[in-house]
């Protein structure tokens, strides 16, 4: 089977760091680039984070682009307090990493994302793990590639549950919700991973400490970013035993889409009064079929959160 072609769309905080591993950990598919966004951290620092880690996980070959740095609708963005208290002010839970010996690609990440759905067509996958600001300018700037790109399996959103920034909106979803509108209203075909999933796969320190156990750099910035990221859950969501898989469940799911159970859905965004950010069904398209959006609703978490293991495992055992 050919492998798919990856491109991930991320803000690089440490769920971001931990769906870097992963993709990179599976052999399903070839990681062909990243495109910084902003969110947990500015953009330029989830730029840099994504080249020092991609450096410490020995693959300074995959590119890295700088998207936009703000929301569709705004002039300027800053990080908010949540996120700095979750991911640390530097993105990656305060562990310092040797800075990359490269720097990003010149090409702005909007136009790779353009020509890579032109080059690679239906094999193409984009994982958005951060606001979809990129990918509604990507679709603005060239509608064609809505009919080229393979499939867009995104981090975001809350359906079935409360959302993580207000009682209805997600903090994805949250940064942008004009340019989310976009995407889930164009025919992308595209798969939601949302709250509803992702707050069910958790990771905890008996996890991290096999990482720890193998000795390795890698390992042990792994392990610290992590357990960083595990206490904040303490603090920010001490319902939850661990901290959650956001963003490497989405890269899991655009892998192996039998990892979750999905609802077909034609969706909208609220985008403005008190439910801005609100991911749910389109009133005006309940009608019609839903031929290209879904919603998971329900996770196989042992088999995800095993097989997570496995990979991040063997990754970190090399380097």
């Amino acid at each position: 089977m050919a492998k798919c072609k990856m491109i991930l769309d991320l803000d690089t905080g440490i769920d971001d760091a931990l769906a870097i591993a992963y993709a990179l950990a599976s052999e399903e598919c070839d990681l062909i680039g990243i495109v910084g966004s902003y969110g947990n951290i500015l953009v330029e620092d989830g730029v840099q984070n994504s080249l020092d880690l991609l450096e410490l996980l020995g693959r300074p070959d995959v590119p890295v682009y700088t998207g936009l740095p703000h929301a569709s609708t705004k002039d300027n963005f800053e990080v908010m307090p949540i996120s700095a208290l979750i991911h640390g002010k530097n993105g990656i839970g305060e562990v310092e990493l040797k800075k990359a010996d490269r720097t990003p690609e010149t090409l702005p990440g909007v136009d790779f994302l353009i020509e890579a759905a032109h080059k690679y067509g239906k094999d193409l996958v984009i994982v958005p793990t951060g606001p979809l600001t990129n990918l509604a300018a990507a679709i603005k700037k060239d509608p064609t590639i809505v009919d080229l790109i393979g499939k867009v399996t995104l981090m975001g959103g809350a359906l079935t549950v409360p959302g993580n920034v207000s009682p209805v909106t997600e903090a994805n979803i949250n940064q942008d919700p004009e340019a989310a509108d976009e995407v889930f209203r164009s025919k992308l075909p595209l798969t939601m991973i949302g709250l509803d999933v992702t707050t069910r796969t958790l990771l905890t320190p008996k996890e991290t400490q096999q990482w720890r156990d193998l000795k390795t750099l890698s390992g042990e910035k792994y392990a610290d970013l992590t357990d960083y990221y595990i206490n904040a859950y303490k603090v920010a969501n001490a319902h939850l035993a661990g901290c959650a898989l956001h963003d490497p469940l989405a890269v899991a799911a655009a892998i192996d889409p039998t990892l979750v159970t999905t609802l077909d859905l034609n969706m909208k965004v609220d985008t403005e009064g008190p439910y801005a950010g609100r991911t749910i069904g389109d009133e005006t398209r309940i009608n019609e079929p839903a031929l290209t959006t879904k919603a998971a609703v329900n996770v196989d978490k042992e088999r995800f959160v095993a097989r997570f293991m496995e990979r991040l495992t063997k990754l970190f055992s090399e380097h």
